[in-house]
């Protein structure tokens, strides 16, 4: 059931979005250098690789400074990426992830190789389920830029303190996934972003 909503709800915002999609993407062309798009490899379900879809937010190869983005002044997001970070409307791309059943519009989200293989076997079961554009793990840490930020070692930090905390929530949603929790999710997440 919730792969229909999935469907369902990503296929209604991509056609309702459209317009949006469109003025995003030109003001990312008139304001910065570098195409409209960013894809980075993730891990998905069963620990398959698949291509993330989302707007450029950051400078033309910033990545290649580091994964992590720290702070709210990072200085390689763009001006305009400080608007779409801060409305998550860099991420709406992904509802395109979600139509063709790499991801769902809830569950855990997706990480990088990097950190994926630093899981323990226990971790790795959030690997079972799809990975989301949203979750508990990401409203409970929606201030995860300024802890970073904070912190003498930001990746360190992430690692040690931040991401085994996320999995510990996402493997407590995993083990109560329901379609009650998926529309849970959701409104918390609406809520958040308006």
């Amino acid at each position: 059931m919730i792969r229909f909503f999935d469907i369902l709800l990503s296929f209604l915002g991509l056609i309702v979005l459209t317009p949006f999609f469109f003025i995003i993407s030109l003001l990312i062309i008139c304001t910065t250098k570098g195409s409209v798009f960013y894809l980075q490899q993730r891990v998905g379900k069963n620990q398959k690789d698949f291509t993330l879809y989302k707007f450029r937010t950051m400078k033309k190869d910033a990545y290649k400074k580091g994964l992590l983005t720290v702070g709210e002044k990072d200085a390689r997001i763009t001006n305009i990426g400080y608007f779409l970070r801060k409305y998550k409307l860099d991420e709406l791309p992904q509802l395109l992830n979600v139509l063709i059943g790499q991801m769902s519009l809830t569950g855990p989200r997706p990480e990088v190789r990097k950190y994926v293989d630093m899981y323990n076997d226990e971790q790795k079961k959030v690997l079972q389920v799809r990975p989301g554009i949203t979750d508990f793990a990401s409203i409970e840490f929606r201030n995860e830029n300024q802890l970073l930020a904070q912190s003498e070692n930001p990746e360190k930090y992430y690692i040690e303190e931040i991401m085994p905390k996320k999995l510990i929530i996402n493997l407590k949603y995993i083990e109560n996934q329901s379609l009650k929790t998926y529309f849970q999710i959701l409104f918390l997440t609406a809520k958040l972003v308006f």
